[in-house]
């Protein structure tokens, strides 16, 4: 069983935008853009050639290069969750006793979170990541039903 796609705090990478929307989106967008020749640069909006480079570079980062995964080095190297989960040896949040704690609290965007939380306690590591896998397959992302931050 591949636990790369289980992100320490308990979220699925094969839902998250950064791993399936937003490399699609960027390679649809690269690809639009060199159809009409703008991969040599960009001119029809006074200034954006100054940055275009930079922003071409971003673009094919985006379209190749999506996030490992927590577990694999990628996400927020300074995520709190992360060093905890480390430090007690624990897989993902949920197989901590502590389960939920105060610093799931920063995740509260993710409506589903806690229920999955719970859901994977309930059926196994196992048996959890195949059903994301099915979400993911059906067209599931946590952009869907992720909440803007509090005001």
């Amino acid at each position: 069983m591949d636990q790369t796609e289980l992100a320490y705090c308990g979220l699925y990478c094969g839902l998250c935008a950064s791993r399936r929307r937003i490399p699609q989106q960027a390679r649809t967008l690269r690809e639009t853009l060199q159809k009409e020749g703008y991969h040599m640069g960009y001119y029809d909006i006074p200034g954006l050639d100054k940055v275009f480079a930079e922003f071409w570079e971003g673009l094919n980062r985006l379209a190749e290069s999506p996030c490992p995964g927590c577990q694999a080095g990628g996400g927020n190297p300074g995520c709190e969750i992360r060093a905890c989960a480390i430090e007690r040896g624990v897989s993902a949040c949920p197989f901590c006793p502590d389960y939920p704690c105060g610093r799931l609290d920063a995740l509260q965007g993710y409506p589903t979170l806690l229920a999955d939380g719970q859901r994977m306690q309930l059926v196994g590591l196992e048996a959890w990541i195949a059903e994301q896998e099915a979400r993911a397959a059906a067209g599931f992302a946590y952009t869907d039903v992720r909440l803007p931050p509090p005001p």
